[in-house]
């Protein structure tokens, strides 16, 4: 099967993280997944490091300056099972976490210029074809061309049922109601957001996971992306 761009955005599977199947996919196809949200963590990891973020601010100069020597990486392991990040070729999760890099992130993310990077990065990754993005705003803004575009989400019930579960496993004190109508307002938020128009396209795949495991999104997937291409040769 010749190696295309897709775009990934998968919920309903909280106990595992919403972007497992998109790993776990990329793993099996042997393409390269694009984490935005670890790119972000990377570009503050680096900040730190560098001592650009004090008190709640951010040196821009000396972050514009730094941004174009950041190589980002992600690999899979094969033992793991999981996706790892990579700067330069450092591995450096355990730097991530060991520096509290995540009370930082949403700083450096508010940033323009660390978003126009990121996403022009990303335009390079993905010009080689067999990239995987996860999520649907940013990438359908970064390659809205993509071959296929999945959209795997479960209904708005099954997805509130398991995060009421969650949290009430967590302890929170929260009704069912609550928590399903901020599901549904989340929805309403994503179906009128600005890039909407993006998402919308006709070739979104929407798949209904509800009763799925991970490992059966996984074989949905791969047996759709394959009719897909099979039907566009």
């Amino acid at each position: 099967m010749e190696k295309k761009g897709l775009i990934v955005a998968v919920d309903g599977h909280s106990s595992t993280g919403k972007s497992t199947v998109s790993k776990i996919l990329a793993a099996r196809l042997g393409y390269t997944y694009i984490d935005t949200g670890a790119m972000y963590r990377i570009v503050t990891l680096r900040a730190m490091r560098d001592g650009l973020i004090s008190d709640g601010k951010v040196d821009d100069e000396g972050l514009k300056r730094v941004l174009p020597s950041i190589v980002f990486g992600f690999k899979y392991n094969d033992e793991k099972k999981r996706y790892e990040s990579y700067m330069n070729g450092e591995y450096v999760e355990k730097a991530i976490r060991g520096l509290d890099v995540s009370d930082n992130v949403s700083l450096v993310a508010s940033l323009p210029y660390v978003r126009e990077l990121l996403v022009e990065k990303q335009r390079e990754m993905a010009s080689a074809g067999g990239v995987i993005m996860d999520g649907r705003d940013i990438g359908s803004v970064v390659f809205p061309n993509a071959e296929v575009k999945f959209f795997m989400t479960a209904s708005p019930e099954v997805r509130a049922r398991r995060r009421y579960e969650e949290l009430k496993g967590k302890g929170e004190q929260v009704t069912y109601e609550e928590v399903e109508a901020n599901v549904r307002k989340r929805d309403y938020i994503d179906e009128h957001r600005e890039t909407a128009p993006l998402v919308r396209v006709p070739d979104a795949v929407l798949i209904d996971n509800s009763d799925m495991t991970v490992e059966e999104e996984v074989e949905e997937m791969i047996k759709l992306i394959r009719s897909r291409y099979e039907s566009r040769d």
